[in-house]
């Protein structure tokens, strides 16, 4: 029996996760502040605390430090619905074993406590105090989606690995990046963008490896590459998907053996850098076409993170817009918005996500002359470029799912059947959306689903059994 610890000022919150870990076989302590918990921790050892961010009095973060003096070696886990970048940054420099994200499902948070009890090692150095740019800082979003962003940053942040940020054009992959920079140990180093795309096909290899004098026709001199400049700094690699196939190996043999070649030696050089790299592409099909390498592919993405459409997480767009506003307007002459304009704001697809939601803000911003943006003030909303991005909306949720679930599950431990369990959800939606379609009839259904009736029965008889 393991005695938790819950802090949380939520008599609801506290009542429903008492009554699931008891009946999980565990002794529980509830407290409704930092103060109270600072009594129960010290009054009865603790070997798990869950704690909420936003308490009356001292907050979570603030009371993590004390709590340790009671509980040294106890995991934390933290709860908020309502986390910033920031806040999961900290949680992790105070070393809790992880972040979630209210609402969570009693089945992540079993999971949470079955890697937490099963941890032989739950501490982690303590990073050196770090600097941040107020105007950097907008990573924004208080979605769910975003949330994990955050805590999946905060993780990523304190290591050395290379990441992959993958997504639709202008969900904020540079952003993202700077903020991993900004957060590391290399924070006090260089941020190296190299927009790939825009290199020169015949002079790439030159400008990421650099170049001898003399190693082609207008080499007057020694040139260090992009690689060497970033000098123990951050690299990101940008638009990862459109670097030569003839430099792949290159490139690869930089990031694993640290060491670079330039155009016209046979000399190595050192570097030290940190990878991240960044696509709206599907290096996945690029594989398979034969047009990228799939040992580089999982090089660079040994932390994998994948943007949400501004579509699929709209209630950021007020806080987002909110911030753009305030960049291209004064703060004592900010317009704001006029409740129909923030209505049309949250109700556009956003085909150009954060970036066109940007540049509607600042359109609208000159267009209103001073006064609260209406309407009439915004742009035309900008159609999709490719018809191929509602036929493949359906990509990005179901990557973060299997990115989610890959992440909550230890390979080497767990018996997992993520096949099963994928199979099962969609089968589940698409029975209950099919009979909504056909008014409940389900011998209807059944022919649209091409299923036996029968068939279909059972399986209708299963989905609500699992849901009841």
């Amino acid at each position: 029996m393991r005695h938790i610890l819950v802090v949380d000022d939520e008599a609801r919150h506290c009542d429903s996760l008492e009554d699931y870990l008891t009946q999980s076989g565990h002794r529980v302590s509830v407290a409704g502040s930092a103060e109270r918990a600072f009594e129960l921790a010290e009054a009865s050892p603790v070997d798990a605390i869950l704690l909420d961010v936003r308490l009356p009095g001292m907050d979570g973060i603030s009371a993590i430090a004390r709590l340790r003096q009671y509980a040294p070696e106890s995991p934390i886990i933290i709860m908020t619905a309502f986390g910033t970048l920031d806040i999961a940054v900290s949680a992790v420099r105070e070393g809790v074993f992880e972040y979630l994200v209210k609402p969570f499902t009693l089945k992540e948070l079993k999971s949470v406590l079955g890697r937490a009890f099963a941890s032989d090692s739950l501490s982690v150095e303590e990073g050196e105090p770090r600097t941040s740019d107020p105007v950097a800082d907008a990573v924004i979003g208080r979605s769910p989606a975003m949330q994990r962003i955050f805590n999946r940053i905060a993780l990523v942040a304190a290591s050395d690995v290379p990441v992959l940020l993958t997504g639709e054009s202008g969900t904020g992959k540079e952003v993202l990046a700077r903020a991993i920079h900004r957060n590391s140990s290399r924070h006090n180093k260089r941020f190296l963008p190299v927009f790939l795309a825009a290199l020169s096909p015949g002079l790439i290899e030159s400008e990421l490896f650099g170049h001898a004098r003399g190693a082609y026709t207008g080499a007057d001199q020694h040139r260090p590459g992009l690689l060497e400049q970033a000098a123990e700094g951050t690299v990101l690699l940008d638009e990862l998907g459109d670097i030569p196939l003839s430099l792949q190996v290159k490139l690869l043999r930089a990031i694993e053996q640290r060491e670079v070649t330039r155009v016209g030696e046979d000399q190595t050089r050192p570097i030290s850098v940190r990878f991240i790299a960044a696509t709206n592409k599907s290096l996945l099909d690029l594989i398979a076409e034969g047009t990228f390498r799939e040992d580089l592919y999982y090089r660079l993405s040994v932390y994998h993170i994948e943007l949400p459409p501004l579509r699929e997480r709209r209630e950021d767009i007020g806080e987002l817009a909110h911030y753009f506003l305030r960049r291209v307007t004064t703060a004592t002459a900010c317009p704001g918005f006029s409740p129909s304009a923030m209505t049309e704001l949250e109700s556009r697809p956003w085909y150009g996500n954060i970036r066109e939601l940007r540049n509607a803000i600042e359109h609208a911003a000159i267009a209103s002359r001073g006064a609260p943006i209406a309407p009439e003030h915004l742009p035309c909303p900008i159609a999709s470029v490719s018809g191929g991005v509602e036929a493949n909306e359906w990509r990005s949720p179901l990557n973060r799912w299997i990115e989610e679930r890959l992440h909550s599950i230890d390979p080497l431990k767990d018996r997992a059947r993520l096949h099963e369990e994928l199979l099962s959800e969609i089968e589940a939606t698409l029975i209950e959306m099919m009979l909504v379609r056909c008014r409940q009839n389900q011998a209807a259904a059944s022919r649209m689903l091409g299923l036996d009736p029968k068939t279909l029965r059972s399986k209708l008889s299963q989905v609500r059994a699992s849901t009841s």
